[in-house]
């Protein structure tokens, strides 16, 4: 008997693990008006604006050098197919979106159908992609900020433009170019691979070089320690997180404004850089064209994948958008195809002015433009990736609170913080003030490439799950209206599960173990607090939800 009834407990608990958040009472969430709730503001225009403002970016600024390395001519083609991935996910995107207008995005949805275990799972994932994804995008946005600053001829000190461990490498690689340039001048402008291995010298058999490197680092002790902080990084965070706090309609104004500035500048890279394209450059056969065939397509487009990271963020203002069924939709898929289309025009014409072999990895872009000695173009195209960096950073931290608003309004985060609202601004101030700082503190001191090293595979399994969503939802609830219905199920989210889970295997083993530490974490959290402060386990048991 005891252990029938031991059995029936932990059927029962593991019934509450899956409990789904019931469809009427998130289409009652999403009717609530007044002084609680956020404020519908947002048209058609702005929503594919917050798109084009999340996607264009680093991605097609740097990592397009990253893609052709892999991809060599065929970068387009890497863009085609991470493009298809991200356009599956998006048309299931698209019907969530505009079936369940709700902040939130993936959280919500894996919520509605997949059950609170793994609706929290995702939404911590979402936590991963988008405050480190502005970390990283801060971190980035001062490395620009830097290079606008020495066009004026205006010099930071190291320790306070970089993080430490950036800074003192930053002033090694000077010591090595200087000890390289003494030794044979006739060698000019030296790779970044080969100054790292010069650096590696310098740091294990020359202690006084290694000094020298200290010295010009010049950064203060606090304990007898050096320290290094990214002053750019850290004020920019905060700037963008006081935008984000005054209100949403001033953010999206401030976002078009940005993207108006970044597009345009892209389109001057296209049609400038469409003068000083050499076909030959593109390759005269398909091993030319692809010079690591099909697999180094592929691992291009796994690679420039963090291109594209930020187009979901759009679902997250669901609750501020003025026609969200209709809209949602609409700003996603115009956003996605906008960026696509802007994306092959640039790899096409990066590849067609440059050999594959010699392009740039740190600023491809603009270093191609320098070569053929056009300074001023350069230097507009950092002004134009200086934009494209600021609007990323907006989205990704509007993102990532209202899916920390839409959890806690849930139970499964302190509600009294996470989810207040401020009664002037009608924005969930205070989660929006720790984000921001936190993402400040953290681009700040932490170095930019372990930043984003999780960016990418956290995004890829929020596609994937919400993929496998509609799928389950059309099964459980077919009855549901849908003002926007993906075309072609179950195709078109399978096609989304085996592309997206392909650019995931692509990531490498690192990531992975990365990704399961930090969703290990995540369900410590759930266990010891979520769990016991969720509504909708309090409905399941017949009690009041906190207020």
């Amino acid at each position: 008997m005891s252990t029938t009834v031991g059995t029936q407990e932990k059927s029962k608990r593991m019934a509450n693990l899956l409990a789904t958040k019931p469809l009427n009472l998130l289409m009652e969430e999403a009717r609530e008006t007044g002084e609680h709730s956020l404020k519908r503001t947002l048209g058609v225009f702005q929503l594919t604006a917050l798109g084009v403002g999340a996607i264009i970016g680093a991605g097609i600024f740097v990592m397009v050098g990253l893609g052709a390395h892999y991809a060599g001519p065929g970068l387009s083609l890497s863009f085609v197919l991470s493009g298809l991935g991200c356009a599956f996910a998006g048309l299931c995107y698209a019907e969530f979106a505009a079936m369940i207008p709700l902040a939130g995005s993936a959280y919500t949805y894996a919520y509605a159908t997949l059950g609170e275990l793994l609706a929290w799972i995702i939404g911590w994932d979402l936590t991963l992609e988008y405050a480190m994804g502005a970390s990283t995008v801060s971190s980035g946005w001062s490395n620009h900020f830097v290079e606008l600053l020495n066009i004026f001829h205006l010099k930071m000190p190291l320790w306070l433009a970089y993080d430490y461990w950036t800074a003192l490498k930053t002033a090694e690689n000077i010591v090595a170019r200087q000890m390289v340039s003494a030794a044979n001048p006739s060698l000019g402008i030296t790779t970044q691979a080969f100054l790292d291995k010069v650096t590696a010298i310098i740091s294990v058999q020359s202690p006084e070089l290694l000094q020298r490197a200290h010295d010009l680092l010049g950064a203060p002790h606090i304990f007898g320690m050096e320290i290094g902080f990214n002053l750019p990084a850290f004020l920019i965070a905060l700037v963008i997180t006081t935008i984000l706090v005054v209100g949403i309609k001033e953010s999206a104004r401030f976002n078009a404004t940005i993207v108006v500035v970044k597009v345009s500048v892209v389109l001057f890279v296209i049609g400038l850089g469409s003068h000083y394209i050499s076909r030959a450059n593109w390759g005269m056969d398909w091993h030319s064209y692809a010079p690591h065939g099909m697999s180094g397509i592929w691992q291009g487009a796994a690679y420039i994948f963090f291109a594209y990271i930020g187009f979901d963020a759009v679902s997250t203002t669901a609750q501020e958008a003025k026609n969200p069924q209709r809209d949602l939709p609409i700003g996603m898929i115009a956003s996605l195809a906008i960026c696509t289309v802007l994306y092959i025009a640039v790899a096409g014409v990066l590849t067609g002015m440059v050999h594959w072999q010699q392009i740039n990895i740190e600023a491809p872009v603009a270093a191609a433009f320098l070569d053929l000695g056009l300074t001023t173009a350069a230097n507009i195209i950092t002004l134009g990736a200086l934009a494209g960096l600021t609007s990323v950073m907006l989205v990704m931290l509007l993102g990532q609170t209202r899916v920390l608003y839409s959890m806690a309004n849930d139970g499964l985060l302190p509600r009294k913080f996470f989810a207040a609202i401020h009664p002037k601004f009608r924005t969930p101030w205070k989660n929006t003030i720790l984000v921001g700082s936190l993402a400040a503190v953290v681009g700040s001191v932490t170095p930019i490439d372990q930043l984003g090293k999780m960016v990418n595979i956290g995004t890829l399994l929020a596609f994937v799950i919400v993929s496998v969503a509609v799928m389950v939802l059309r099964r459980t609830n077919p009855s549901q209206p849908r003002p926007f219905r993906t075309p072609w199920v179950p195709l078109i989210p399978i096609l989304g599960v085996v592309a997206n889970g392909y650019m995931m295997i692509n990531l490498g083993l690192w990531n992975w173990i990365r990704l399961i530490g930090w969703l290990a974490i995540g369900l410590v959290v759930y266990f010891t607090y979520s769990r016991k402060h969720s509504r909708v386990q309090a409905l399941e048991a017949g009690r009041q939800p906190e207020v």
